[in-house]
């Protein structure tokens, strides 16, 4: 997800931490009855925010440990020969392993982001900054001129780049090679350089898939906040494919933006699942249109829209757009194209005006917890 920040920049999902603290916790008072339990007991919010706390902690924990094993994973298959870089053909199955478990590890953030990043934003930039993003930040700096000491470009996709370097196709080159400070991705070519891979940009992956599991922690799990960040990443989703576009698009070196979209509704699907109970319990005998159960019925509704969109799309790559197209304005022809039907879908749906989409939906429902929109 990430979009690195400018130093001196509190990071965009920390401004959710600035409300006030009375607004952060007076929508899961006790003392507000929001339904009852199956024995006929009346529950309080609290009791549903315990319940939604508990199983974000458990469902997510599952996904930080399967990204820690694939981190680790990616470590122990990259090759470190003694008097030479990496070889194609020699590391082939290396290689080859290397990327199986990138991809494990990648799919598990991916599934998990949209509660994980605004919880813990410099986690989440350390991890899935994207090249460029880092660039922006570094650019005082001179850009990043070593790609495997693990400083300066870190995480996901500074392996991804180095992994993928002999597949990456050549647009994404193309675009890179404007950024200020670039540096061609490319193989470990010595010794000391596949030797630094392993250890140092693979340790600090590492390292922070360790961190982000330590912090983990049904303490540290704001449901205003991890419910904003639901709400965000679906809006996010419209970023992605639009930054496809401009060949931005995030996992571009393996051509696994789509896989990303994928595992981005799952996972949102998954979390707020650990809501919906407390949503349901919700009622506005005023005005139907935001009662607990009527929008909870829209919200999914929503998501199967979005997923049949999704799976309209074979294979893990999003689709190519075409060399007219233009965001504001496609022509029909584009938007007939397989990622103008995707672009059309998604934009609909995440489009927090229309009030049938996935985002005023999910807003509504914000609102009905108590929580502030976004």
């Amino acid at each position: 997800m990430r979009r690195i920040v400018p130093l001196l920049a509190p990071p965009l999902f920390s401004l959710f931490a600035l409300a006030p603290l009375a607004l952060l916790t007076a929508c899961s008072s006790d003392d507000t009855a929001a339904g009852s339990t199956s024995g006929g007991a009346v529950k309080t919010d609290g009791q549903y925010e315990e319940e939604a706390v508990t199983g974000m902690h458990d469902l997510l924990l599952a996904d930080i440990k399967t990204m820690g094993e694939g981190a680790a994973e990616i470590q122990k298959a990259a090759p470190a020969p003694p008097d030479r870089g990496w070889d194609a053909a020699l590391d082939a199955a290396a290689i080859a392993g290397m990327k199986a478990a990138w991809v494990k590890a990648r799919e598990a953030y991916e599934h998990s982001e949209g509660a994980l990043a605004p919880l813990f934003p410099s986690v989440d930039n350390a991890l899935d900054a994207r090249y460029d993003d880092f660039m922006t930040q570094l650019g005082a700096q001179g850009g990043d001129s070593d790609l495997f000491d693990g400083v300066g470009v870190t995480g996901m996709h500074a392996l991804e780049r180095v992994i993928y370097a002999d597949v990456t196709p050549a647009y994404v080159v193309t675009f890179e090679e404007t950024l200020p400070g670039y540096v061609p991705a490319a193989f470990p070519k010595t010794a000391a350089e596949a030797a630094s891979f392993k250890d140092k940009l693979c340790g600090k992956f590492i390292a922070d898939t360790s961190k982000l599991e330590s912090l983990w922690t049904p303490a540290n799990i704001d449901v205003v906040i991890a419910f904003q960040g639901l709400i965000a990443l679906i809006k996010e989703q419209g970023e992605k494919v639009n930054k496809a576009s401009s060949f931005e698009e995030e996992s571009r070196y393996s051509q696994r933006t789509m896989a990303d979209l994928r595992a981005n509704l799952a996972g949102s699907k998954a979390v707020y699942a650990m809501f919906e109970p407390w949503i349901l319990s919700k009622k506005a005998p005023g005005d139907p249109t935001k009662d607990g159960p009527t929008i909870d019925a829209n919200i999914k509704a929503g998501f199967a829209g979005l997923e049949a969109a999704y799976s309209a799309v074979s294979g893990a790559a999003i689709p190519a757009p075409p060399a007219t197209w233009s965001s504001v304005n496609p022509s029909d022809a584009d938007k007939k194209t397989p990622f103008g039907q995707l672009f059309l879908a998604v934009d609909a749906a995440v489009d927090p005006t229309a009030p049938g989409s996935i985002v005023a939906q999910m807003n509504d429902a914000a609102d009905a917890l108590g929580f502030p929109a976004l």
